[in-house]
């Protein structure tokens, strides 16, 4: 009968849709014992809760981040993460048990074949670029999570009785927002709260070892070109700039990968570029471009790809920290070894998925 009336339900709201679809568009958006971040005076920040409290067992109402107001009568018990991001984090939380539906392709990330491969079995209902409404409506979750970009299909979920939040964990601030908001949403606020003080603890403590050296240029290249990089309101100019370095493309409006010329990159001249580990072309066709011959970065043969070959260390996700530290030894070795950055990913990844990576799984 539920599943009748859900039929309905969906049957209706599709039907609103479509009298609708001329109308103008919705708007879019084992603890490790001594965290490195870098110095052997560092405080000491634990990346894992002591012990866990009860879980809120009331209604939870959140303002995810697109504004919206989210209502749920308890915390969520069988979740849909439709972005790679949210998922990573619901993982990290420790909350892979509720994740009902995931996003398409997950077969791709190593994280899932390691930490989670019960995922690779799961419904694939959406992504950044699509939602299928009637999917995640068979699934009967009490909670889906999808991206900004997917806002339309949110409110038609909303619609339909699925309580659904939209995320944009595009900055610094947003990403420990995101973190904050699925502790509330999942009953597991004491992890959540303990996620982001370590997160926040080593960024602080790399900040201030690097508030007063000299900052070198860095430009970091996309994935489909290496004339592709980071505007100046994305999460990557951040993780740049906390490392000690200083972003060239920071003046490019926006928080989307923007296209950009090998004239205004020789403008930039870079003394380092870093290379997105998803990449589509490797770091010898940036040493071979001839456009890019005369550039420091490339005379000084400092071309990096940011680690690591189980998920990607620049996306704004709970592993972030780690490429914080890979970055600030790149660019800063007397402050941050690498003994220390290759200790911190290890227990990092010991500690939140119970997994023993090499280095050469880390791909460093």
């Amino acid at each position: 009968m539920k599943k009748r009336l859900l039929s309905l339900m969906l049957l209706s709201a599709l039907l609103v849709q479509l009298l609708s679809g001329c109308a103008a568009g919705v708007q879019e958006s084992a603890q490790p014992s001594n965290p490195p971040a870098a110095s052997a005076a560092a405080e000491t920040v634990s990346p894992e809760p002591a012990e866990t409290q009860p879980a809120q067992s009331g209604p939870i109402t959140v303002t995810d981040q697109a504004g919206r107001t989210v209502a749920l009568e308890k915390p969520a018990e069988k979740i849909v993460s439709c972005y790679y991001l949210v998922t990573a984090s619901l993982l990290t939380l420790g909350q892979k048990d509720k994740i009902v539906g995931i996003e398409l392709k997950a077969g791709s990330r190593e994280l899932y074949k390691l930490a989670a491969p019960d995922f690779l079995d799961l419904p694939g209902v959406g992504s950044g670029k699509e939602t299928n409404i009637e999917a995640i409506a068979a699934l009967e979750p009490d909670l889906v999570l999808l991206p900004k970009k997917q806002l339309e299909a949110a409110e038609t979920l909303t619609g339909l009785g699925i309580p659904t939040a939209v995320v944009e964990p595009e900055t610094y601030e947003a990403f420990n927002g995101l973190i904050t908001m699925l502790g509330k949403l999942c009953g597991c606020e004491d992890k959540a709260a303990a996620l982001t003080a370590y997160y926040d603890g080593v960024a602080d403590r790399v900040s201030a070892l690097t508030r007063d050296v000299e900052k070198p240029a860095v430009y970091l290249a996309g994935e489909a070109s290496w004339l592709r990089t980071c505007a100046g309101g994305m999460y990557q100019r951040e993780l740049i700039e906390m490392a000690g370095g200083t972003c060239v493309s920071a003046g490019l409006e926006g928080s989307k990968w923007a296209d950009v010329s090998a004239e205004q990159l020789a403008a930039w001249d870079p003394e380092v570029i870093f290379s997105v580990s998803y990449a589509e072309y490797t770091l010898d066709d940036i040493r071979n471009a001839a456009a890019l011959s005369g550039l420091k970065a490339v005379a000084g043969d400092r071309l990096y790809t940011v680690p690591s070959e189980i998920e990607a260390w620049d996306y704004p996700q709970p592993s972030s920290i780690l490429g914080l530290l890979w970055m600030a030894h790149i660019l800063h070795p007397e402050l941050v070894s690498r003994e220390e950055y290759v200790k911190e990913a290890q227990d990092f990844y010991r500690t939140y998925f119970q997994l023993e990576v090499t280095e050469e799984q880390l791909g460093i």
